[in-house]
């Protein structure tokens, strides 16, 4: 009987993914000044645990206003590094790939942690010590009414984050991330540049898509140099934005070909998200809503793709790469609910009958279980 695709290694450059479940990096808004603690440790760690063949960690930004909340991951200094070690250690040990997505939130930064409100820092958050700071974006347009009013960046502001980009992936080589992705979806920055809607340049970094697709494509061919030849570069887009004369599937399948060429090796096509909340759009949602994006851009562009959201479990999952949607499948708040989804879906899918793909330690345990209770 073949071994389903889920299961099958992904060789990714020099890296090979025991498997085809990531971990989607989910914000943990729970840092102090950009470090990871021992939150970050065990969060992303149970996900090693639990059998996921990479395990990314979450938007980390790339200076200080780039974060989205006070309690955002950095990596603009050296010093943010050794906690990090620990995580990619942990994970690596395991047999895990680890992996971290690099972003800035443009005009979305300097908001509230999602369980304050999600909304703009106000006197509640002050008292707290989370104080606003000035923010930037393409253009000088607002999330929203209440929401700070940003800076336009000028060509040299574009030229130094684009520096940094690169400055925050030599950092991730050096804390032992394995691959990288970067964060160009959900309205942050590099989405804010791509889509028409927060994009009103009249500069080489806007105006036509080839303008607003600039910034994104500096990046990533940056990134691309500083990253290890090995090592994999992944890309997060909002395939579409959900809004009317939006940014849709035709720039997508233009980007992800353009994104190829200069070295990126995997399309994360997520959507929406251009206002409001990281997920807000106007797609209809149900199980898999977003697999057909991941879909079209595979078969368009011949690039690797990974499907997210509304994934459930491992059946879904293995149908969704048979019928050739993605050759990665990442999971979210279904591996919040249940950080063995991976172990579950080897389960249900009969590849792991001796518990051998567990960790020995809970692995011989249940082993043992099962033997016993075949005995009855």
């Amino acid at each position: 009987m073949p071994k389903p695709h889920l299961f099958q290694p992904m060789p990714l450059r020099g890296v090979v993914l025991p498997n085809r479940v990531v971990l989607a990096p989910m914000c943990q808004y729970s840092a102090q000044d950009g470090y990871a603690n021992d939150w970050h440790l065990v969060h992303l760690g149970r996900y090693a645990m639990g059998g996921f063949g990479c395990v990314m960690a979450e938007a980390t930004a790339v200076e200080p206003e780039g974060r989205i909340t006070h309690g955002d991951l950095g990596l603009w200094d050296d010093t943010h590094i050794a906690p990090l070690q620990k995580v990619t250690n942990f994970i690596r040990g395991l047999g895990s790939v680890p992996a971290i997505q690099i972003a800035h939130a443009g005009r979305k930064a300097s908001m509230q942690r999602p369980w304050n409100g999600n909304g703009p820092l106000n006197e509640t958050d002050f008292s707290k010590g989370d104080k606003p700071w000035s923010i930037k974006a393409p253009s000088a347009i607002a999330v929203d009414e209440g929401y700070i009013k940003p800076t336009e960046l000028s060509q040299t502001d574009i030229k130094d984050l684009v520096n940094k980009f690169s400055e925050a992936t030599s950092r991730a080589d050096a804390a032992g991330f394995d691959a990288v992705e970067i964060h160009g979806a959900h309205g942050y920055l590099i989405a804010s540049f791509l889509s028409p809607i927060t994009n009103k340049r009249n500069d080489i970094y806007g105006g036509d898509r080839k303008g607003r697709m600039r910034f994104a494509l500096e990046i990533a061919r940056s990134m691309r140099e500083r990253l290890p030849s090995h090592k994999p570069l992944f890309f997060r887009v909002s395939s579409v934005d959900g809004a009317e004369n939006g940014w849709d599937m035709s720039d997508t399948v233009v980007l992800a070909a353009e994104l190829k060429a200069v070295g990126v090796d995997v399309i994360d096509c997520s959507s929406g998200g251009l206002t409001g909340s990281s997920t807000t759009q106007n797609t209809k949602r149900g199980p898999g809503y977003q697999a057909p994006f991941a879909k079209e851009t595979r078969e368009a562009t011949c690039i690797p793709t990974m499907a997210v959201g509304l994934i459930l479990d491992g059946i879904q999952a293995e149908n969704l790469l048979a019928d050739g949607y993605a050759d990665l499948i990442a999971i979210g708040r279904e591996a919040l609910k249940n950080p063995h989804w991976a172990h579950d879906a080897a389960d249900a899918l009969r590849q792991d009958p001796d518990f051998e793909l567990w960790p020995k330690q809970s692995g011989w345990w249940l082993d043992k279980r099962s033997k016993a209770m075949a005995r009855q």
